[in-house]
């Protein structure tokens, strides 16, 4: 193999996202043949030992994509330092799977992990632009006003939030189903949102990560994504590879009648 840049072999690793892994260089925890590296080093995997905090990183040439619908009360990381239960520890697994993008503890739905460092960069870093489709349930019915300022974007900690897709599901006993459809991924930024606009959010369920659909699977499975899951997914990264390529998913693949799932 041909010498590759050391966040790019640890992404593919499963180590994290190609920026996550930046910052174990950046704090000076990987070596090459024993001895430190920098940002921008290369290492060939075939020829080089490259070890992170002293553990050797084994590189594997089978790629996974497990597709959990995560339940509440779990979070989207592999450990944590409160102890509390993660999505890696639903997945009976063996090897590195890093969960795609965050999801915060308090919802539930959609979340994608592989081992696959390339995609898990395509799917998150913010230029590629890939949308998320949301289901939110809020307290009260969100008027005209409301929406304009929610679709257009708003204030949230000095920096606006880039426009979004929010549609009115139905409207029930006081609250309201949210149909939101975004590009953007910030900390709890529906929760976020929503309550700024005066409408606390009751439940959110993530229901698509660009082309990827939860579909009917209930709370707490997982599966195996398919063929042609992961062949869409793929073509994600040889967007990322190209910039003359249009990285937004057309507007056909978008789902136009979702429900909640059923929970287990």
């Amino acid at each position: 193999m041909a010498e590759e840049r050391i966040q790019k072999l640890l992404a593919q690793a499963g180590l994290g996202s190609r920026r996550a892994c930046e910052v174990y260089l950046v704090e000076q925890r990987v070596r090459v043949n024993g001895k430190l590296v920098e940002l921008g080093a290369k290492a060939d995997p075939d020829r080089d030992t490259i070890t992170v905090d002293g553990r050797r990183v084994h590189f594997e040439s089978n790629k996974i994509y497990v597709m959990l619908n995560k339940p509440m009360g779990i979070v989207t990381t592999n450990s944590d330092e409160f102890d509390r239960q993660t999505v890696r520890d639903l997945i009976p697994i063996e090897g590195h799977l890093y969960p795609v993008g965050r999801l915060d503890a308090d919802s539930e739905g959609l979340v994608l992990l592989t081992n696959d460092g390339d995609l898990a960069n395509a799917l998150t870093h913010p230029r590629y632009e890939h949308e998320k489709e949301y289901i939110v349930l809020v307290e009260g019915q969100p008027g005209v006003g409301t929406l304009k300022a929610w679709r257009h974007g708003v204030m949230l900690e000095e920096q606006l939030t880039a426009p979004a897709s929010v549609a009115v599901m139905s409207t029930e006993r006081g609250q309201t189903w949210l149909r939101v459809i975004m590009h953007e991924g910030r900390k709890r930024q529906i929760r976020e949102v929503a309550g700024m606009l005066g409408h606390r959010v009751k439940y959110l369920q993530r229901v698509r990560i660009g082309s990827l659909q939860l579909g009917d699977l209930k709370t707490g499975q997982w599966r195996h994504l398919n063929v042609s899951e992961v062949r869409q997914l793929r073509s994600l990264v040889d967007q990322a590879a190209n910039p003359a390529v249009k990285r937004r998913i057309p507007s056909r693949s978008r789902p136009k009648n979702i429900k909640p799932a059923r929970r287990a």
